[in-house]
C-alpha cells in the first residue's frame, strides 16, 4: 500500500503544480491595438485504489488513473473602447473558430 500512497502524493503534487491563475488566464496577446486574454475552463479527475491478497498473505496491489480536459471559455477584449468578455460557446463552430471571430470585431471596433 506504501506504493499506491506514494503515487497518490506525487499525482496530487503534479495536479496542484499545474493549476494555477495562469492556466485559467492565458498569457495576454496584442493584435492590432487590442490586447486578448484568453480564458479557459480546466477539469481533472483522479481515481486510484489497492487491496492486498487473501489467497496470497503479503502480496498487494493497486492502479491509479486520471484524466483531464482544458476548452477555451472566453475572450476578454481591452482595447480604447473599454473591457469587454466575447464568450466562446455553441457546437455550430469550433473553439478556433469562435475566438478568431472575436478578435475579428475586436479589429474592426478597435479602429
Amino acid at each position: 500500500m506504501e506504493d499506491i500512497e506514494k503515487l497518490i502524493k506525487t499525482s496530487m503534487v503534479e495536479i496542484e503544480r499545474m493549476l494555477n491563475t495562469k492556466t485559467v488566464v492565458g498569457e495576454p496577446l496584442i493584435l492590432e491595438g487590442n490586447t486578448l486574454v484568453p480564458l479557459v475552463s480546466v477539469g481533472f479527475g483522479f481515481g486510484a485504489g489497492g487491496g492486498t491478497c487473501k489467497a496470497k498473505p503479503g502480496e498487494e496491489g493497486g492502479g491509479a488513473g486520471g484524466g483531464g480536459g482544458i476548452k477555451p471559455v472566453a475572450l476578454v477584449i481591452v482595447n480604447k473602447e473599454g473591457v469587454r468578455v466575447e464568450t466562446v460557446k455553441g457546437a455550430a463552430s469550433s473553439a478556433l473558430e469562435k475566438i478568431a471571430e472575436a478578435v475579428g470585431k475586436a479589429a474592426c471596433k478597435g479602429h
